[in-house]
């Protein structure tokens, strides 16, 4: 099994030998099944960013195979990673104050001079390597971008995403949107859909979707609709309304503001759908997941 260091200048793959595999040889080896049996979506022009699931891989894996399919590295240079904080509460933005990051299948760099780009608006603060190790919403990411971007170098930079105000979206939209406007970036937006059942402590149920897991898909889809019109405002009213349990749902405010002040006309279109388990009473419960992928009609 591959063996990972603990210098804190690099990220270890602490989630690697449960919730995805240690061994690289077999890690590469399920990527690729599930790659195989994701769709490549024909648009004009490359995929500029993704919106995919961070749970462990047999469960969300093939979901978001879906996504990383239409990953294309010859222009990427740069991959950004916005992922939610699920055990650590701050209200804004935080960097890796690490190096590099592990994974079973290869090292990937963290691009230092954005960080610091991002540190100097002040808006930005470091993490702290125990942070950075407990949260699993950004590894999920970090076997897929690997192996779709190969041999080839590039550098990333991951973003813890706190519990942020609409306000703040939109600030932080602000910020990075400058770096959507270059090709040589993609944007990697991590998030789960709805965490539904007593464990959750969500069980939000319409009776005239028909069974349980009908109920969620219709309220997933409703948020799904929001983020493809690139609504904002509407998706965090939303939220409001129907408090689901979207965990990204910060990073996915955060890009739909960003997409919004582009003038290169983005589309967003989720091209998979799927859940955990199909819950049929208030004994089940299931986590939903979906994936995305963003164009530029003009470029």
């Amino acid at each position: 099994m591959f063996s990972f260091g603990s210098s804190s200048s690099s990220r270890r793959a602490t989630h690697a030998g449960g919730w995805y595999t240690d061994d690289g040889n077999e890690l590469r080896k399920q990527l690729e099944e599930y790659l195989s049996e994701a769709k490549f979506v024909t648009k004009k022009g490359p995929c500029r960013g993704i919106i995919a699931p961070h749970a462990g891989f047999s469960y969300s894996g093939p979901t978001a195979a879906h996504a990383y399919k239409n990953m294309d590295q010859k222009s990427i240079k740069r991959v950004f990673i916005l992922g939610p904080s699920h055990h650590y509460y701050t209200d804004g933005c935080e960097v890796s104050a690490c190096k590099s990051y592990q994974t079973p299948i290869g090292d990937m760099k963290i691009d230092a001079a954005v960080n610091e780009e991002l540190m100097k608006t002040g808006k930005f603060k470091k993490m702290k390597l125990s942070v950075d190790e407990d949260e699993h919403s950004i590894e999920m990411h970090l076997p897929y971008i690997k192996k779709m971007m190969g041999d080839k170098e590039f550098t990333i930079v991951p973003i813890l995403v706190g519990s942020l105000s609409t306000k703040a979206e939109q600030v932080y939209g602000e910020i990075f949107s400058e770096y959507l406007n270059d090709p040589a970036n993609f944007f990697v937006i991590s998030s789960d859909f709805c965490h539904w059942g007593s464990r959750f402590r969500y069980t939000w149920y319409d009776k005239s979707a028909g069974e349980v897991w009908e109920s969620i898909k219709k309220l997933d889809h409703m948020g799904m609709k929001m983020i493809e019109n690139l609504d904002a405002p509407g998706f965090a009213s939303y939220l409001k309304e129907y408090r689901n349990t979207i965990c990204g749902r910060h990073p996915i405010g955060v890009y739909l503001n960003a997409l919004r002040v582009l003038k290169k006309e983005p589309t967003l279109e989720f091209v998979k759908y799927s859940q955990s388990n199909k819950c049929r009473s208030g004994r089940d419960s299931s986590v939903s997941y979906a994936s995305a992928i963003c164009h530029y009609c003009k470029e």
